[in-house]
């Protein structure tokens, strides 16, 4: 069997059993409320019921007036595609190779702050989830759990996002790459497009701060600096990213890049793969649609390196268009979030199946039975 199956193969019933083994006794409407959410929409719904309003407010918001996070969407539904018909789609191929890392599905997890803010397990709970639907899962610098405690949860692959990369911190850096290496990471994501915060006015409405009693082993909020009452990120340059090329063999990302000169400068850097990332909406506003900037950056790198790209993707046809345009894979970060929220490790592993489902059955009705048979040509 192909890597993504018969059509219309689906993991879901290995999600019911998963869903009775993980869903706490206190909580026996969890099982029948996931049966019923059948797209990624449903689970923000589904999450919101269940999320303090604080929590809500941080991870859905955006910055400014959420511009950017309106015309993400907005982008890809612009977007039509161009079926081919009478197409042997017995057998899909959904499968592609990243940095030697073979992977059923062109879906990965997005790094994503505070986990513990909607599950108590936190990104321990996202790990099993991830395992569950065998999704390569990006740990966040503000993760609540440790990388050793989330990567004994999972027996799939981890990635790991650096945010601040500042020449006070080298020392520190390199130890924690090692750490990570030794752990089994297997690439390095580093966050390039928010030294500091940008206005999340919803997320102070809602008097958001991260509680006392979470630990951040990643992130030191004793030594934090702020900006505008929030942690600044860390502002580093390229000498810094050249620095850690240096002393690491993992693979290493760029995640932020929206500049076609900055993904030259990338690639003079040393770095293995871009993502082209506009944070989700939630740095600087009225920055462009990532999947509107894609074919740009895909012109530019000209196949030297593997570009990613995250930002709105809701529907199996978005990573349809993503891959169309360039992309090798795609990351999805408020919807598992969701996911974990409604139904913990069940939650973020349905969340995964239903997108790769919808992926699937887009190559399907698109006639195409690979990625290496997605092409511009499928986008209208």
């Amino acid at each position: 069997m192909s890597a993504g199956g018969a059509l219309g193969a689906s993991l879901l019933p290995a999600l019911v059993a998963q869903e009775k083994s993980s869903v706490p006794p206190s909580s026996p409407k969890n099982i029948e409320a996931l049966s019923e959410l059948v797209c990624l929409a449903d689970f923000e719904a589904a999450a919101r019921e269940r999320m303090s309003v604080t929590a809500y407010e941080y991870i859905a918001s955006g910055a400014a007036d959420e511009i950017t996070i309106r015309w993400n969407r907005e982008a890809f539904d612009k977007l039509a595609l161009r079926p081919r018909v009478l197409v042997d789609v017995e057998r899909i191929d959904t499968s592609v190779e990243l940095f030697g890392q073979k992977l059923d599905f062109p879906i990965l997890l997005a790094p994503t702050a505070l986990h513990r803010l909607v599950h108590p397990e936190g990104e321990v709970e996202t790990a099993r989830g991830a395992g569950v639907a065998k999704a390569t899962f990006v740990v966040s610098s503000f993760s609540t759990r440790r990388f050793e405690d989330i990567a004994h949860a999972t027996s799939e692959p981890l990635w790991f996002q650096l945010y601040d990369l500042a020449k006070d911190r080298h020392g520190l850096v390199r130890d924690l790459v090692q750490e990570l290496k030794g752990l089994g990471c297997r690439a390095l994501c580093v966050t390039v497009d928010a030294p500091v915060v940008g206005a999340r006015n919803r997320q102070a409405r809602a008097h958001f701060r991260i509680p006392d009693d979470f630990d951040t082993p990643y992130y030191d909020r004793k030594k934090a600096k702020l900006y505008a009452g929030l942690p600044v990120m860390g502002s580093f340059t390229w000498d810094d990213i050249a620095w850690l090329r240096s002393t690491t063999d993992l693979p290493l990302l760029l995640k932020g890049i929206l500049n076609p000169e900055d993904a030259d400068l990338a690639i003079r850097s040393g770095v293995n793969g871009l993502i082209v990332s506009n944070h989700g909406g939630r740095c600087l506003d009225t920055l462009p649609a990532t999947i509107s900037v894609l074919p740009q950056i895909i012109e530019r790198v000209a196949r030297r390196v593997p570009v990613l790209v995250d930002g709105g993707v809701r529907r199996g046809t978005d990573v349809m268009k993503a891959v169309a345009l360039g992309a090798k894979a795609v990351l999805i970060g408020r919807p598992y979030l969701y996911g974990l929220a409604a139904g913990g490790a069940s939650g973020v592993s349905k969340v995964v199946e239903v997108l790769r489902n919808e992926f699937t059955m887009a190559m399907a009705l698109t006639g195409r039975r690979s990625l290496a048979e997605i092409d511009r040509s499928v986008v209208w």
